[in-house]
């Protein structure tokens, strides 16, 4: 490297590091003056703001309760299924593998499950769309299929239960009915 190569390299490098210590030294001078002076200059947003929302979502034990239940219900009539739980957003919160479920069960429920929250509505009476708009099935995560169960708050959908593994989707959309009915009780 050349003598000048060198000393530009050097110039640059004084200069990201004297840039990066006067960033430095204005953040903890507008600090200087404690908490009190930093929440003047912040930006508030609380609860009575209009570009905020809010939403209602299962704890993670909720969850847990619900897919529980359901499988548990599969057990007792000696059903082998897979549950999930989704959240609003359609993301998995909670699975469970029944003893001996089907590889398919898996991601079926959370097909199952997604379906549910996404409508909010039971998978079984999403058919009846399906029938008239057969191209809904061609929507990502879907499976129009009995066996999804969405979970509500004031009637809207906070989650879902989705069960897959037994010999019909009346079974399955049973036991998800019965994982969201032990959410209530």
């Amino acid at each position: 490297m050349t003598k000048s190569k060198k000393l530009l390299a050097a110039t640059a490098t004084a200069a990201v590091l004297a840039t990066g210590a006067i960033g430095a030294v204005t953040a903890n001078a507008a600090n200087a003056a404690g908490p009190a002076n930093a929440a003047k200059t912040a930006v508030k947003a609380d609860a009575a703001n209009r570009n905020l929302t809010q939403s209602t979502r299962l704890t993670i034990a909720a969850a847990t309760k619900a897919a529980q239940s359901a499988l548990d219900a599969a057990a007792e009539e000696g059903q082998k299924v897979s549950v999930a739980v989704v959240d609003r957003d359609g993301k998995t919160v909670v699975t469970l593998r029944g003893d001996g479920a089907g590889p398919q069960s898996y991601a079926s429920a959370e097909k199952k499950a997604f379906t549910a929250v996404s409508w909010n509505a039971p998978t079984s009476a999403l058919m009846d769309r399906l029938s008239k708009t057969p191209n809904l099935k061609e929507i990502p995560g879907t499976l129009f299929l009995p066996g999804g169960a969405p979970v509500q708050a004031k009637g809207a959908p906070i989650a879902a239960v989705g069960v897959a593994g037994a010999p019909s989707g009346d079974l399955d959309e049973k036991f998800a009915q019965a994982g969201v009915a032990a959410l209530n009780g």
